[in-house]
């Protein structure tokens, strides 16, 4: 595919035959190798202007070749990228990171531990006037929460949290078109690292800034962006809108990345399956006969009665919720189509005492299940 060339024409960008409206980032068909072998396979990427996109993937499967790429740190091989109304990167066209207007934040924030933060901060403005710089490392401070008193610290006197703070603050003191995120909370603990992500967001729509975030945490893409692109050996399989993308995956592998999954055998006659836990509707299914069936475990619910039954195997006890192991009854006794073998099904529910090994309890379905292809 080949994205129009935006130039300053003001044309709507496109991916292929399809317009991409108000889309600030616009990669097509974005090709890269690294020694020798290719990473990325045909990137096609829309992010909305003052949107947040969230990469995710596994290990190696070439998250963070796609940011060098659109930083400018890396040429790809092939496609397009387009950056507001100006191409970066395309045939015969190349502009170089320092004059794409990115900002950029890595897993460690990449502070110059000799400098104060304010000098952080303002490090890559000496063009301006000392108390411009001033009164623009005070307005970032306010912008990220921080006391302006911190300004004379150094980055050792900073918690992690507020090390990440100091680095968005730099990153945005340029003014950036876009800004990158590279697993920018991953060094963080699990409270610190909740609390500076909301920070992060609330910066970001603060000052309408569009961004990217590359993350290997699934839960950290779906609270924090607003479109989620899954990425897998070097391909964007799915991106969409968080709850599209979670509840209607496209296959099996972008189910299991995105959380835990109930995957059934089942036998589909129009818009409903038949399966061990009874019959559940499917919305638009791609073929009929014989499927497998994906639901998400808070989608099963433990009961006081219901045709649906199962004795709890084992369970364990997070707080809030325990996760519950349940044998189910024959599948045979649901639809003579499919096998007798009882299956294993994991669901989440927050009464423990429920969660008892060799009880047995009834459960139904909420909502719609998925063919997965």
């Amino acid at each position: 595919m080949t994205a129009s060339n935006l130039g300053s024409t003001g044309a709507v960008p496109t991916i292929g035959t399809g317009p991409v409206p108000d889309a600030h980032l616009l990669l097509s068909g974005v090709t890269a190798s690294y020694s020798g072998h290719e990473v990325l396979h045909g990137i096609d990427l829309a992010v909305r202007r003052g949107g947040i996109t969230a990469i995710v993937g596994a290990s190696g499967s070439g998250k963070t070749t796609l940011l060098r790429v659109i930083a400018g740190f890396a040429r790809p091989d092939g496609g397009e990228i387009s950056l507001g109304d100006v191409q970066v990167a395309g045939p015969g066209t190349w502009v170089p990171a320092h004059r794409r207007g990115i900002g950029y934040v890595t897993q460690d924030g990449g502070l110059f531990p000799h400098l104060t933060v304010a000098r952080n901060i303002a490090f890559g403005l000496e063009h301006l006037p000392r108390g411009e710089r001033r009164d623009r490392v005070a307005a970032l401070l306010d912008l990220v929460a921080l006391p302006r008193e911190f300004a004379d610290r150094r980055p050792d006197q900073l918690s992690g949290g507020q090390q990440q703070r100091v680095a968005i603050a730099r990153a945005l003191a340029r003014e950036p078109q876009l800004m990158l995120l590279d697993e920018p909370f991953s060094a963080l603990d699990t409270g610190l690292r909740s609390a500076t992500r909301e920070a992060v967001s609330a910066i970001l729509a603060e000052a309408g800034t569009t961004a990217i975030l590359v993350t290997h945490d699934q839960s950290e893409a779906l609270s924090f962006a607003d479109q989620v692109a899954v990425m897998r050996d070097g391909d964007l399989v799915q991106t969409g809108h968080p709850f599209v993308v979670y509840t209607r995956p496209v296959d099996r592998g972008v189910a299991e990345f995105l959380g835990e999954a109930i995957v059934l055998d089942a036998w589909l006659d129009g818009s409903l399956a038949s399966c061990a836990l009874g019959y559940i509707p499917v919305r638009n299914p791609p073929v009929q006969g014989h499927v497998t069936l994906m639901l998400r475990p808070e989608q099963v619910q433990i009961v006081a009665d219901a045709p649906v039954r199962g004795t709890v195997e084992d369970g364990v006890y997070f707080g809030a919720e325990s996760s519950v192991r349940i044998r189910l009854e024959s599948q045979a006794d649901a639809d003579p189509r499919l096998s007798a073998e009882p299956p294993t099904i994991t669901i989440r529910h927050w009464n423990a005492a429920l969660a008892k090994p060799g009880r047995r309890i009834a459960l139904r379905v909420v909502g719609e299940g998925v063919v997965l292809q």
